[in-house]
């Protein structure tokens, strides 16, 4: 049995920390949640019956239970990739040609995507029983399996195309640009591919959505005449709402913004025009609207992007180490080599990153507090807001009162009971 290096040694040291805070911290969650099950507690309100109470309370149970499943699952499996499978294949005679300085860039991204790609088989069937047990054993599961399969067929190859073809850039633009500006190639790099994210959110809506969903025009009528009028009121002046047909696949209920600039536009489920008043949708797309007129999408996109140029920067400081290479079982030949560091970065990172969750949760609660504020603003009173989240909770079964830990770490929202605190004040 191969020794593992000392770089290993710390990688697997994080990841196991991470899964050890999450395994504890989703059984206090846990208990938390079953201490309440049986009585709903009385900052509550009327929120719920007793009925659906103990049936949120057991689907977030449930939901806890799964991923804590696939989190053990995926420790065991990241331990055999990342001290064999990784090694073995990126430093094998045969591979490591194709992975090296000297490779054609199509060649390396080939081998990199195809790596990848393989890593994500096991959660399919994480996917499959989440979708056609736990889902469907309370009621949200609107999907077939046929759907289902042609979903993933499709997704695959989408996301296969995506990577081979960005991998193929990233890895020539590294070569072409690192050997006339050696030690400043990571900014001209990392600006093409933050170029081309903000690309795809112009095109996703536009031509990636419609493979998978049907979005059309609301439909004229009091709901569209209300719509278009609050975008106008506040300035927004939406390109488009549209009905996106989420019923197809899931009874869960949502609304979000997609785009920027003249592509932006507004998404609504049809379970959540099924499911609400007028006033309460455009709240809801009040909400939406104070994204935008709040700046809260530049400011999400600056802090990604300095983010990920302090990523690229460390990328170029490892990649000229051998060090590097040689801690992760790589052989020093291959240093330089953009594909397997990459991979490295694809595997560990996220270890490390999880500790900052806090940070940007608290940001992203803090824009929803700002966006709610700015809905209650436009419609005049926080009431169709405080309705249409109490009917979000009520049809998704979110639970309102998770540990003080899980929202911490898991939540990018405030709590219904925290929004409808904040939006009530001062009224």
């Amino acid at each position: 049995m191969i020794e593992p290096t000392q770089i290993q040694i710390l990688v697997l040291c994080a990841a196991l920390a991470q899964v050890v805070f999450e395994y504890f911290l989703k059984r206090a969650n846990e208990r938390h949640l079953w201490a309440m099950r049986n009585e709903p507690p009385p900052e509550s309100g009327d929120l719920m019956n007793r009925e659906t109470w103990a049936k949120a309370t057991d689907y977030s149970l449930a939901k806890s239970r799964f991923a804590s499943v696939e989190d053990a699952f995926g420790f065991v499996l990241f331990v055999g990739v990342f001290l064999y499978l990784f090694p073995f294949a990126f430093s094998e005679a045969n591979w490591k040609t194709e992975v090296s300085m000297e490779a054609s860039p199509w060649l390396c991204a080939f081998v990199v995507t195809v790596f990848l790609t393989a890593l994500q088989i096991p959660s399919l069937f994480f996917d499959w029983r989440k979708q056609f047990s736990l889902e469907e054993k309370f009621g949200f599961n609107k999907s077939t399996k046929g759907l289902w399969v042609v979903d993933k067929i499709k997704g695959s190859i989408l996301g296969f195309a995506f990577s081979l073809l960005l991998l193929a850039l990233m890895i020539w633009l590294y070569r072409e640009v690192s050997s006339a500006f050696p030690d400043t190639w990571w900014v001209l790099v990392f600006v093409v591919f933050f170029g081309i994210q903000l690309l795809l959110m112009i095109l996703w809506p536009k031509f990636i959505i419609p493979l998978f969903n049907k979005l059309s025009p609301l439909e004229e009528g009091e709901l569209r005449d209300r719509l278009m009028a609050l975008s106008e009121k506040t300035g927004f002046k939406a390109q488009a709402i549209e009905v996106i047909d989420g019923s197809k696949r899931s009874g869960h209920s949502n609304a979000y913004f997609t785009g920027f600039g003249k592509f932006r536009r507004i998404v609504l489920y049809d379970t959540l025009i099924e499911q609400m008043e007028t006033e309460e949708i455009e709240a809801v797309l009040a909400h939406e609207v104070g994204h935008y007129k709040l700046g809260h999408i530049p400011k999400r996109l600056a802090i990604s992007f300095f983010l990920g140029l302090g990523g690229f920067f460390l990328l170029s400081y490892f990649l000229k180490s051998s060090w590097f290479y040689e801690g992760f079982a790589l052989d020093d030949d291959l240093t330089n080599s953009f594909a397997p560091a990459l991979v490295v970065f694809s595997l560990a990172l996220g270890f490390f990153t999880y500790w900052l969750s806090p940070i940007s949760n608290h940001f992203s609660r803090k824009h929803e507090f700002e966006a709610d504020h700015f809905a209650k603003e436009a419609v005049g009173s926080p009431e169709p807001l405080v309705s249409a989240l109490r009917k979000l909770y009520v049809e998704n079964l979110s639970h309102p009162l998770p540990h003080p830990l899980m929202t911490t770490f898991h939540y990018s929202h405030p709590t219904l009971l925290e929004r409808e605190k904040a939006l009530r004040e001062d009224t």
